[in-house]
């Protein structure tokens, strides 16, 4: 490793020690945060939009789509709803959502973000584990920032972060869960597995194109678009299919400049 590299590592872990004990107090009340101007009440053990950006920028890709067609018919699965920050930018889009997380305290911070933006008629909250506590629902957008690590979470908040097989299981149940022209909405980071998610919606036959993307320092955020695969796409053949798969590849992994 050059000089160069080992002194931005350095000073990366000094910052991180720096940043932790004021993680831990912030992240251990309840807090009143605020994403692009919009209020939301955060709990403790429930992931922070502001703090995490990752949640923001979900906000702000949702905030960047059409407002629905068809008005309160059109229909919002935010999954991992965590805060409610993803459902509320979608309902103050037009869009009527069912939240669902989880952690039974995210399900409560969510009713209470609901709430506190007089949204409470567009956004129900529900508690459940992925699809299950919408089985046999139909979605026409279905919002998702995973957990971008592999492994046992250790806490309620944790599951925010990691899972042994959420990623494989999300792939398997969305087709059911989208209605024809639906698509899903994914934030993955370069940070992670998000590889193997991309490559489980490609094995179901889904469409995968970028929708926004942005850096941070060394990690990038992308907003992935699934869709179902449309009958002249499926006609395409393996050697198409071959090739969208190695451009969705070179999208991932590529750094490139801010």
């Amino acid at each position: 490793m050059s000089t160069g590299g080992r002194l931005v590592r350095a000073l990366t872990a000094c910052g991180h020690a720096l940043w932790r004990p004021w993680l831990k107090r912030r992240l251990g009340r309840v807090s009143l945060e605020h994403v692009d101007g919009v209020p939301l009440v955060v709990l403790p053990e429930v992931f922070n939009p502001a703090v995490f950006r990752s949640g923001a920028f979900l906000a702000r890709a949702v905030s960047g789509l059409e407002a629905p067609a068809g008005g309160g018919r059109r229909r919002v699965l935010d999954l991992g709803t965590g805060s409610g920050v993803g459902a509320v930018f979608a309902a103050r889009r037009g869009w009527r959502v069912v939240a669902v997380d989880v952690n039974p305290q995210a399900v409560r911070c969510a009713r209470l973000n609901a709430l506190l933006n007089d949204l409470e008629e567009r956004i129900e909250a529900r508690h459940g584990d992925l699809f299950t506590p919408v089985m046999d629902e139909r979605f026409d957008l279905v919002l998702f920032n995973p957990p971008y690590f592999r492994g046992r979470p250790r806490n309620p908040l944790d599951a925010a972060w990691r899972s042994p097989d959420v990623l494989e299981r999300f792939a398997a149940g969305l087709p059911a869960a989208l209605r024809p022209g639906g698509r899903a909405l994914v934030v993955l980071s370069t940070d992670g597995d998000g590889d193997s998610l991309l490559d489980a919606l490609a094995r179901r036959g889904l469409t995968i194109e970028p929708a926004c993307r942005r850096r941070f320092g060394n990690e990038v955020l992308t907003a992935w678009s699934v869709a179902a695969a449309t009958a002249a796409a499926a006609a395409g053949g393996d050697q198409r299919t071959r090739a969208r798969r190695a451009g969705r590849r070179r999208l991932w992994r590529a750094r490139t400049s801010s």
